[in-house]
């Protein structure tokens, strides 16, 4: 009977140790589990750090103040704009001289900005100098004339909008004596100017544009004094082209009696005896539009050109209680002649200077 009981002990013992076994082996199958749910954790982590990693980082360089009303604070809604749609990181610094450009476009690729923008065609030349040093950075000029491996240039079609405005002040006015007022000369102002004075053109051949320079695009006083020279040359319509100067250029103009056009943003209220209409830009828009290029690794080294066929970019604003309708119809019909290319501006010879000049299709 001992006999038998120890064997029952035994049989017992091994059964216990048996299930013992079969547990552990279980509870080994639960750990492997859970080290698969850890590795899909950490793969999630590597997926959100390399999003991290490819998230747009933007900087604007702007040649004036964010609150200018005008060049400027477009530029800076646009980075801005393009922080909220694609939530890039942005960065940008205002009032860069013309010989700090360089050094400031190479900083914020050195700090590992992928998109830079240089707001204004002064920014050509530093553009250049830099590119070539940081290759896996992307540098825009807007309002510029350069292109590259890894340089584009965003522009608004200045010269379809002028010519339009060009239109209307030779319709508003029987003098032969326009002007043209900005602060430098580079491709931009004067394809603008070309514009406006082709534009004129078309209606009174015997228009002049006169031009004036300031040298600067923000000090008012300087805006002022060129305005009152063009008046007391005989200028009754002025077309200017000014970032914190632009006001000065318009309320001289309302104060002595004559026309005149906003630019950039819709400047009538500014002064709504005097400003007739304002092509407006909407360079926030077009900023955001070559970043989701960039975003989609679409963006490529050239020229990007919008005008009136992207109308949400381009196009004129409200226009003065004076211009009548048979005005706005007439300018009306050119714009969409434009849209249609049946109008168009081709490189031509005139006084022996290449320029633009009008060729239009007659259907």
């Amino acid at each position: 009977m001992k006999s038998q009981l120890r064997r029952r002990q035994f049989l017992g013992f091994f059964s216990a140790l048996l299930a013992s076994l079969v547990l552990k082996a279980c509870g080994n199958n639960n750990n492997s589990t859970s080290t698969t749910e850890d590795t899909s954790t950490a793969t999630t982590e590597e997926k959100e750090i390399t999003e991290t990693q490819n998230t747009l980082k933007i900087a604007i360089i702007l040649p004036g103040i964010i609150t200018d009303k005008a060049w400027n604070q477009t530029g800076y809604e646009g980075v801005k704009l393009t922080e909220e749609k694609l939530g890039a990181e942005i960065a940008y610094v205002e009032q860069v001289s013309q010989a700090d450009q360089a050094e400031t476009l190479a900083d914020f690729a050195r700090r590992g900005y992928n998109l830079i923008y240089a707001h204004g065609g002064q920014f050509d030349a530093a553009i250049q100098q830099v590119a070539g040093q940081f290759p896996d950075t992307f540098f825009i000029g807007v309002n510029g004339a350069v292109e590259g491996q890894n340089i584009a240039s965003l522009r608004i079609d200045h010269l379809q909008g002028s010519y339009l405005c060009g239109i209307l002040g030779a319709l508003m006015t029987k003098s032969n004596q326009m002007a043209y007022i900005t602060a430098q000369s580079f491709q931009a102002t004067d394809e603008e100017l070309r514009g406006f004075e082709l534009g004129a053109k078309s209606v009174n051949p015997n228009i002049t544009i006169t031009s004036s320079y300031t040298g600067d695009w923000n000090d008012a006083a300087k805006a002022k004094e060129a305005t009152l020279a063009l008046i007391s040359s005989g200028a009754v319509v002025i077309y200017q082209w000014l970032d914190n100067a632009s006001p000065a250029v318009l309320q001289t103009a309302e104060e002595k009696g004559i026309y005149a056009f906003g630019n950039t943003v819709d400047q009538l209220n500014i002064a709504p005896d005097a400003v007739l209409t304002t092509p407006v830009k909407r360079l926030d828009l077009a900023i955001n539009y070559l970043a989701e290029l960039a975003n989609k690794k679409e963006l490529e080294g050239k020229i990007y050109s919008l005008g009136l066929d992207y109308p949400d970019i381009l196009y004129l604003g409200k226009f003065n209680e004076v211009v009548t309708d048979e005005m706005k119809t007439q300018i009306n019909q050119v714009k969409e002649e434009i849209i249609n290319k049946q109008i168009t501006f081709e490189p031509c010879e005139e006084a022996g200077k290449s320029t633009l000049c009008v060729n239009k299709i007659i259907s």
